[in-house]
C-alpha cells in the first residue's frame, strides 16, 4: 500500500504555517498534502513539482485547476492515458488509465519553491510511489527538480543521469524520461511548446507497448 501524508503532516514547519494561513483566508479549498491521482497498477507515473496555489492545492487534485493541467490533462486525454473530459474540477469525472500522478513535494510551497530540505522531508512519500506501484516501468519527470528528487529517492547520482528535455535514462528496472515544466511560463516563453510536451508521452507509449525500441531525440 502507497502511504499518502496525513492532512495535518507536521514534516515541514514553513510548509505547515503556509498551508495554515492559507486554511484561514480560504477555508473552502483543499489546503492539505495533496494525494495522488491514478490506479495503483499504473506503468506510468508521473512526478511534478509541487501543488499550485490556485491549482491542486485548492482543488485537491493534481495539476487540477491551473493552467499546468490544462495542457498536462489535454496531453494524456489525446494519447489515451486518461478518459472522460477535463473540467478543472476534481468532480469533473475524469479518470487516468495506465497513468499515475504525483509530486515531489505534497504541500503548497511559498512562491511555489520548496527548500532543499523540505524536497528531502517529502521524499519517503515518492520513494513510497516509486516501490510500490507493482507494474511500474516509466516515470515522466516535469522538471529538473522532480527530476533529481526521483534520482535521489533511487539512490542514483545525478552525474550519470543529467535532465534535458526528451532525454530517457535506463534507471534499473524503469525508465526516466525528462520534460520541462508544463508551467504557463515555459509555454508562454516557447521553452515548452505543446508537441514538445506531446512527443515525450508518445515515447512513453512507444515504450509501453514493447514493439520496438522508443525513439530518441
Amino acid at each position: 500500500m502507497v502511504e499518502e501524508p496525513s492532512r495535518d503532516c507536521p514534516r515541514c514547519p514553513r510548509l505547515a504555517a503556509f498551508r495554515a494561513e492559507h486554511r484561514a483566508a480560504y477555508p473552502d479549498w483543499h489546503n492539505a498534502p495533496v494525494s495522488s491521482f491514478g490506479p495503483i497498477d499504473a506503468p506510468l507515473l508521473i512526478v511534478g513539482l509541487a501543488p499550485g496555489m490556485r491549482g491542486a492545492n485548492r482543488t485537491g487534485r493534481p495539476f487540477t485547476g491551473d493552467y499546468a493541467g490544462d495542457l498536462l490533462y489535454s496531453t494524456l486525454l489525446d494519447l489515451g492515458f486518461a478518459q472522460g473530459h477535463y473540467r478543472a474540477d476534481p468532480g469533473d469525472g475524469l479518470f487516468l488509465k495506465e497513468c499515475r500522478i504525483t509530486n515531489a513535494v505534497r504541500c503548497l510551497p511559498p512562491q511555489n519553491k520548496p527548500t532543499g530540505k523540505e524536497i528531502t522531508e517529502c521524499r519517503p512519500f515518492l520513494l513510497g510511489e516509486l516501490t510500490c506501484l507493482p507494474n511500474l516501468k516509466a516515470v515522466v519527470v516535469l522538471g529538473r527538480i522532480a527530476h533529481e528528487s526521483v534520482l535521489r529517492a533511487l539512490g542514483e547520482r545525478q552525474v550519470q543521469f543529467p535532465f534535458s528535455h526528451g532525454a530517457m535514462h535506463p534507471v534499473g528496472r524503469l525508465t526516466l524520461l525528462d520534460s520541462y515544466h508544463c508551467s504557463r511560463y515555459n509555454t508562454q516563453t516557447g521553452r515548452l511548446t505543446g508537441p514538445m510536451f506531446r512527443q515525450v508521452f508518445e515515447q512513453v507509449r512507444e515504450l509501453l507497448a514493447g514493439d520496438r525500441p522508443p525513439s530518441m531525440p
